[in-house]
């Protein structure tokens, strides 16, 4: 309630074209938002806030692409309330595919899920949020479409097992080697989000 006041306090000093100074404004209110300044919110490192640093690998796969479904997955994650820090498109290789997935390598199914993988381009996306690789397979849902509930995005867009839409990582360990196997760090964009500090406060 208090950051809500103080934050429209200063949307009125912003507006109203004063030259009032730095030391005028209230109590906590960060610099970029006096006149002049762009408009960024900066999370205090003092506000007790749990992590909201925690990130996750999503991927569109070569179905859900060719479905036109990238925007509508997109939507979803932003929502919920997470952070997008890393975007992109391309044709997977099988170098970056093998590594990828593996753990399944043994799997009679591997070989044609490689095949199916570069069968078209795929969407890769960083996210970050608290507790975020947990709540994303919350809002996968199961890797079976058959078992998948009604609101999660292969309850609601997928029909096979073999085309289930989305890959999201696992585990944190996980989610931190597939976004470093998928992402260079000059990809991923660290950026202030005041909407990521109001939805994650306790």
């Amino acid at each position: 309630m208090l950051q809500r006041r103080l934050f429209h306090a200063a949307l009125r000093h912003f507006f109203s074209g004063t030259q009032q100074t730095h030391q005028s404004l209230p109590c906590g209110l960060p610099c970029a938002l006096r006149p002049g300044h762009g408009f960024v919110w900066h999370r205090s490192k003092s506000t007790g806030l749990p992590d909201v640093r925690e990130r996750t690998l999503i991927a569109v796969k070569p179905d859900g692409v060719q479905r036109r479904l990238v925007g509508q997955i997109i939507q979803r994650f932003e929502q919920r309330g997470f952070k997008l820090v890393g975007l992109k498109m391309l044709q997977a290789s099988q170098d970056v595919l093998s590594e990828h997935y593996c753990g399944l390598r043994t799997k009679p199914f591997y070989n044609s899920l490689l095949r199916y993988m570069t069968s078209g381009p795929v969407v890769v996306m960083v996210w970050e949020g608290h507790n975020v690789v947990q709540t994303s397979r919350t809002m996968v849902g199961h890797t079976n479409p058959a078992e998948a509930m009604a609101g999660t995005v292969r309850g609601d867009f997928s029909m096979h097992v073999s085309r289930n839409v989305v890959h999201a990582s696992d585990s944190v360990e996980g989610a931190q080697k597939e976004i470093q196997l998928w992402f260079q760090a000059k990809d991923l964009v660290d950026w202030d989000c005041w909407v990521q500090t109001s939805t994650s406060e306790v």
